[in-house]
């Protein structure tokens, strides 16, 4: 890598974001010359102004956040097998002077599952995802390249999530609140909205994932673990997803370096503003 290089993460809104913090330690440590910057363009247009930047070289690469994933995807020259499965991409950089596509989010979303839920078995029992947009479709396609038995989606809109299982087919369904009956090992959020079903249907061991991490603790979290089941929060998806994106746009792997208290040090700080 020749030089002072620059890649980023594109959203809106973008200012919460913690991806600059963890790629910029994640720099430092590795002592590349190198700079990751948040960007947010104002709509579509904005956001392909920027993707053209990737293709002059005037930036190495860019993840994707909300809203703009789906688009991504469709920009790009060609994808990887799992951003299609995703139906969306987190992450665009220059292949061979191509636009690639990738996305990382399952692979952040298995690794925080392991990491914070080691006794969890994704084989053994059905998983429950509550949502049906982009970040749940990312849940689904991991989850079921993972062996769940049974994927089950809950959303207040039924032809939604009846839409994305037919997508997907078998073993995924539409289902309603009693998806947390009986044998779900797995409750993972990619809602939008606060609401949540009873987690008292979930039997013991259960785990429960919310792919938000501001606030860390959610009140979906909370509920989990007064509830005795084992929370997982999505700051470990968060940083999952982060290194292969690392070392796609810098050329090596991601320094081990402990950024999880870096951003936890960050979101404490954030809190005890006024």
């Amino acid at each position: 890598m020749n030089g002072p290089v620059t890649a980023g993460v594109a959203g809106r809104p973008i200012g919460h974001s913690l991806s600059p913090l963890i790629h910029s330690a994640w720099l430092q440590a590795a002592g590349l010359a190198g700079q990751y910057l948040a960007f947010e363009p104002a709509d579509e247009a904005g956001f392909t102004r920027l993707v053209d930047r990737i293709r002059t070289g005037d930036l190495i690469g860019i993840n994707v956040t909300a809203p703009h994933k789906e688009t991504a995807l469709a920009l790009a020259d060609f994808a990887t097998d799992t951003a299609r499965a995703a139906g969306s991409a987190n992450v665009l950089a220059l292949l061979d002077g191509h636009l690639l596509a990738d996305s990382t989010d399952g692979r952040g979303l298995l690794e925080t599952l392991a990491d914070q839920a080691p006794g969890l078995d994704l084989s053994a029992r059905a998983a429950v995802i509550l949502g049906a947009g982009g970040a749940a479709r990312a849940a689904v396609a991991a989850l079921r390249a993972a062996g769940a038995p049974e994927i089950r989606l809950v959303n207040r809109t039924w032809a939604r999530a009846e839409a994305l299982a037919e997508v997907f087919g078998p073993p995924v369904r539409a289902a309603g609140p009693e998806a947390l009956d009986g044998d779900a090992g797995l409750v993972v959020s990619a809602a939008v909205s606060g609401d949540f079903p009873d987690l008292s249907r979930l039997p013991a061991g259960a785990a429960v994932m919310d792919m938000t991490y501001m606030p860390l603790e959610t009140p979906l979290l909370a509920a989990a673990r007064a509830a005795g089941l084992t929370p997982v929060d999505g700051l470990g998806m968060l940083i999952g997803q982060a290194r292969p994106a690392f070392a796609r746009f810098f050329g090596r792997p991601a320094p081990d370096l402990d950024v999880r208290a870096l951003a936890l040090a960050e979101l404490a700080r954030r809190e005890a503003q006024p």
